[in-house]
């Protein structure tokens, strides 16, 4: 049995003892405070890419709003583990924004109450402009009762602060918001055609990153907000290395679980229904699938992944600050790391989150080096003056050296290099 799981999966092996010796290098190279620091944020977008993975290498959905679901887990977790801002609760102000809220709670029900009038009969054409015009007013009247509660908290408190409570609470209400948010936009376009859920999730992200930024009374904006609580001792308690190697083995223990909930899934019914309906929508759906409620779960459920973690690489950077959310950072390379991996495939979306994050974080410190090289050498033998701007450019290294990455990925191994697993049975 032994011999058959090796020859089962020799590829595999031999792919993460090379990545084992290529962290061990960085490790003993850069030091272990470094290498461990990138193992944890290695780990955590990990969690990511395996959130990216079921949606698109299970359902075939293609995501391009992977930083939202990853800032709104980041604001949970600061909302909800960040401590308590004594000049919020010791005033009135609580209550005047309960009051703004229970204006908004009655507003979403007055406008779910106008979208059910097709239950009394009213035509369409009556229904809609009485949605419209509910919607406009309830939007109206919330922003005007928000602006003066939120004014008067950015003077007198600053911001709200946070609810004191475990950070493992605000990791787990980070992919509970995720997954209501992404429920609200799959019930709206997973029915229709593909490209229109890749609009709508851009779309969102750039709405929730504005809101983050420009909602100063709930996320201090700009200000940022610092240092949040870690799950495990921080540094200043048991130093760096060990503090950052008790999260490894939080964030480790996490994917373990992760990876064998998806697989079991992946195994199970449901995920042969998920691949059937991934590659022969028609068929499926003239089988009795239910083809938008799956894609709804597998969207809903991939979503509250990148929302963990978002919350877990949130705590690790100790920092909540809305700008810190790019797109290059937080979709783009998540994609690079599925891609590179395998779409569909656990393990191989694992390896391809570690290397893919080792890359990028060492682009720059090799790309340093070889710049001191050339600098010297040019000096050296031919008198030449370096560019002042020269040491700044190795920061642009990583993007060329991903982009080469992926490019190379493309060309010799389309579907990853750990692609997935298709079960054939006679």
């Amino acid at each position: 049995m032994t011999n058959s799981f090796f020859s089962d999966y020799k590829k595999e092996i031999f792919l993460f003892a090379g990545l084992f010796l290529i962290a061990l290098s960085v490790i003993s190279t850069m030091g272990s405070a470094f290498g461990i620091r990138m193992l944890v944020e290695a780990s955590c977008y990990a969690i990511l890419a395996l959130g990216l993975t079921i949606q698109w290498g299970y359902a075939g959905l293609f995501n391009a709003g992977v930083l939202g679901f990853v800032a709104m887990g980041g604001f949970m977790t600061m909302l909800v583990s960040y401590p308590t801002n004594p000049e919020f609760w010791d005033s009135d102000l609580p209550g005047q924004l309960g009051g703004v809220f229970f204006k908004l709670v009655v507003g979403i029900g007055l406008i779910v109450a106008s979208v059910q009038l097709h239950r009394l009969n009213i035509p369409k054409k009556i229904r809609v402009p009485i949605t419209v015009i509910t919607s406009a007013v309830v939007y109206l009247v919330v922003v005007s009762s928000l602006n003066p509660v939120a004014d008067a908290i950015e003077s007198e408190a600053g911001f709200i602060g946070g609810l004191g409570l475990p950070v493992w609470m605000g990791w787990a209400m980070g992919g509970v918001v995720a997954g209501v948010i992404a429920y609200f936009i799959g019930h709206i376009c997973l029915g229709l055609r593909s490209d229109y859920l890749a609009i709508a999730t851009l779309g969102i992200a750039e709405i929730i990153k504005a809101f983050l930024k420009n909602a100063d009374w709930l996320t201090r904006g700009t200000l940022t907000v610092s240092p949040l609580p870690w799950p495990v001792p921080q540094p200043i308690d048991v130093g760096f290395v060990a503090a950052r190697a008790a999260y490894l083995s939080v964030t480790a223990l996490l994917i373990a679980i992760i990876f064998y909930l998806l697989t079991k899934a992946y195994r199970a019914p449901w995920g042969r229904m998920m691949r059937a309906i991934r590659d022969n929508e028609l068929s499926s759906a003239a089988m009795g699938k239910n083809v938008n409620g799956r894609r709804l779960e597998v969207f809903v459920l991939g979503s509250v992944l990148m929302g963990i973690g978002g919350a877990a690489l949130t705590s690790f950077n100790g920092i909540f600050d809305p700008s810190g959310y790019i797109p290059l950072n937080h979709t783009f390379l998540v994609w690079v790391m599925v891609i590179l991996g395998g779409a569909g495939n656990n393990l191989g979306t694992i390896f391809g989150a570690v290397f893919v994050y080792i890359i990028w974080t060492m682009s720059e410190p090799v790309a340093l080096y070889i710049f001191d090289v050339i600098r010297n050498l040019g000096e050296a033998w031919f008198d030449w003056e370096a560019p002042s701007d020269l040491d700044s450019r190795a920061l642009q290294a990583r993007v060329f050296v991903i982009g080469l990455t992926i490019t190379l990925v493309l060309r010799f191994a389309p579907k990853g290099v750990i692609p997935e697993r298709i079960a054939q049975h006679s």
